[in-house]
């Protein structure tokens, strides 16, 4: 179940307290329906995160749209999926490669909450999404 962008940016900036924030992200990646263990294979694996976290991607070039599968194995890295496909997915790769995803991430003081290698790893995943967007953008 995707969520609607506005209204996740709105729950997590009305949450005062960091914990009351951190269980909204891992009720978001709760409601993830997650990817086949069929797909759980390593060539869709995302390299540089700490848990494991697939990445199945898919264009569809007559509606210029770039689909995105993703899933992990890790409670909180479920959360911040959720968040990265409600931004992402069936978007065009210019849509993907235009948006500020971390001026939105600083909006929600989001990463200085996240330890240094979630941290890195939520760049990683971020960064792999961006190199699948560019090899479609126009």
């Amino acid at each position: 179940m995707l969520h609607d962008l506005e209204e996740i940016q709105e729950s997590i900036q009305f949450l005062s307290d960091w914990e009351d924030k951190y269980s909204y992200i891992l009720e978001l990646g709760d409601s993830l329906p997650g990817i086949p263990e069929s797909d759980r294979r390593p060539e869709y694996l995302v390299e540089g995160c700490q848990s494991n976290v697939w990445l199945l991607t898919d264009y569809d070039s007559r509606e210029d749209t770039l689909s995105l599968q993703m899933d992990s194995d890790a409670h909180i890295v479920r959360g911040l999926i959720a968040i990265l496909l409600t931004v992402y997915s069936e978007r065009s790769p210019q849509e993907i490669l235009s948006f500020g995803i971390t001026d939105f991430f600083d909006e929600l003081d989001l990463l200085k909450h996240l330890s240094p290698i979630r941290g890195n790893g939520l760049r990683a995943l971020i960064q792999k999404i961006r190199s699948v967007a560019s090899q479609y953008h126009s």
